[in-house]
């Protein structure tokens, strides 16, 4: 008597660059979620406050830039109240820079794991994005508890329509970040040096952002500059946020199409790429 044995698919050494392997990402959609588990509990099981962290890192930030640039510094935030102004650029950011810094790593970070088994890599990475939405989740929280805090104390700032583009506001903070660190993950296979240019180097890009003023500020007194700022991706995605939730900003479909096109871009560039090094990394890693 035959048995014949059907299997979903093969594993095979060389495949298509744009094979992407999406049905496979599918199917070991339980592994992500339990990755996700992971990196929650492996992260904060050990700690005295848990997840409490996720509150204290943005407040504490919102004090200081509240001291530093909006008392010292003296900079405008539109006329919005400075830890409610600082406190939304705060929590876009950390978003798009948690997502971009954590998936650079991700193959260094997982070396042993991918040398042992097999599953979509593809899948290490959009765990992180998706680990990384909780804690976005939480500070968003504590960013509506201050919008409610600032609207009782009758702070001028009011909901505009553009609130409705939130979810692909945080789509697009998600994917830019996962594309552009997928591209940089590849490279560090070779050149190990982009590792520690990272972390330094998001924290320069937020200078390159709205995130400690708006764009407006940048246009009145560096005019000749102030493009730079405007046509960075990560700026209209700001802009936007704040202007949906608070009313002020630099809000235009021009420029969220513009963030959509470049989100596009890094995603497709970046799967492309964590693709074709997946297959052989282990042995420059």
């Amino acid at each position: 008597m035959d048995h014949k044995e059907e299997y979903s698919w093969t594993i095979e050494a060389k495949a298509s660059l744009f094979d992407l392997k999406l049905n496979e990402v599918w199917a070991y959609r339980d592994l992500l979620w339990l990755l996700v588990r992971r990196d929650f509990v492996s992260f904060y099981k050990q700690t005295i406050l848990g997840p409490l962290w996720f509150f204290i890192q943005p407040l504490f930030t919102t004090i200081i830039f509240t001291f530093i640039f909006g008392n010292l510094a003296g900079i405008s935030t539109d006329g919005l109240p400075k830890p409610l102004f600082y406190m939304a650029g705060i929590t876009a950011w950390n978003y798009f820079a948690d997502c971009l810094t954590k998936t650079s790593t991700v193959f260094k970070d997982n070396a042993a794991i991918f040398g042992k088994v097999y599953f979509p890599r593809l899948i290490m990475p959009l765990s992180i994005v998706v680990s990384n939405l909780v804690r976005f989740g939480v500070q968003m929280l504590l960013f509506l508890l201050m919008m409610a805090y600032y609207y009782f104390n009758g702070a001028a700032f009011h909901i505009t329509s553009a609130i409705l583009l939130f979810p692909l506001i945080v789509m697009l903070m998600a994917l830019m970040g996962l594309g552009t660190g997928m591209i940089i993950s590849a490279m560090t296979t070779k050149y190990r040096d982009l590792a520690f240019l990272v972390t330094f180097g998001v924290q320069l890009l937020m200078y390159a952002t709205t995130v400690i003023y708006p764009l407006s500020e940048a246009f009145n007194k560096y005019p000749a500059y102030a493009w730079i700022i405007e046509y960075n991706p990560m700026t209209p995605i700001i802009e936007t946020f704040r202007y949906g939730f608070l009313g002020e900003g630099s809000f235009s479909w021009g420029s969220v199409g513009y963030a959509c096109i470049v989100t596009i871009a890094l995603l497709f560039t970046g799967v492309v790429v964590f693709n074709k090094v997946e297959r052989n990394f282990v042995d420059t890693v």
